[in-house]
């Protein structure tokens, strides 16, 4: 009896813990409390920094992210957890070097972790009719609705030729740089009324 009681009491914990973890580990402040325009402004501004450190990290990646039909830049997607983990973030989607929309991503985990971290995702939508289905689409996740090819990009920044051609090429940054061996698959992405 006691055996059936703990599990569920776990799994509660862990979620409360992950819940404040998630919450309490933001340097930003609330975007919830800002004004359209105001958030708007701070993604844009944090997108504009996201293709800069990409392009420092992976200098070929410009003329990936030129030729790209759209691009989907998530400055800052914080995740967190503990034993459950959680990550979400804010990210404008530019076709033609213009904002088109503004997107929010939501993803969840089961297994160890613990804490909390910050890293900036990109997502190069490389033909129209990858742009037109992600548009189109009522909620759109990674692996059900697209595969995304993240990119392997050699110690020298060259970008690795057969993801480069791809309809889906996306990005993973950390403070560090770029991330090698991490997945998006389950990530959920919905269109936000900014």
């Amino acid at each position: 009896m006691k055996k059936q009681f703990i599990k569920p009491t776990l799994a509660v914990v862990a979620v409360a813990l992950a819940s404040v973890a998630f919450t309490g580990c933001t340097t930003t402040g609330s975007t919830d409390q800002a004004t359209a325009t105001q958030q708007r402004s701070t993604i844009n501004e944090s997108a504009d920094t996201t293709l800069s450190r990409l392009y420092k990290s992976a200098p070929d990646s410009r003329a990936m992210v030129e030729r790209a039909k759209g691009v989907l830049i998530f400055p800052s997607v914080l995740r967190a957890g503990f034993i459950l983990g959680a990550e979400h973030g804010n990210g404008v989607l530019r076709v033609g070097g213009r904002n088109d929309g503004y997107y929010s991503t939501t993803a969840g985990s089961i297994g160890w972790q613990i804490g909390a971290q910050s890293r900036a995702i990109v997502i190069l939508f490389m033909t129209q009719d990858a742009l037109d289905k992600f548009r189109a689409s009522n909620g759109w996740t990674v692996g059900a609705d697209a595969t995304v090819a993240l990119a392997e990009v050699g110690a020298n920044g060259a970008i690795d030729t057969n993801t480069a051609k791809q309809d889906v090429v996306g990005f993973v940054l950390t403070n560090a740089g770029l991330m090698a061996g991490v997945s998006l698959e389950g990530t959920k992405i919905h269109k936000k009324d900014l």
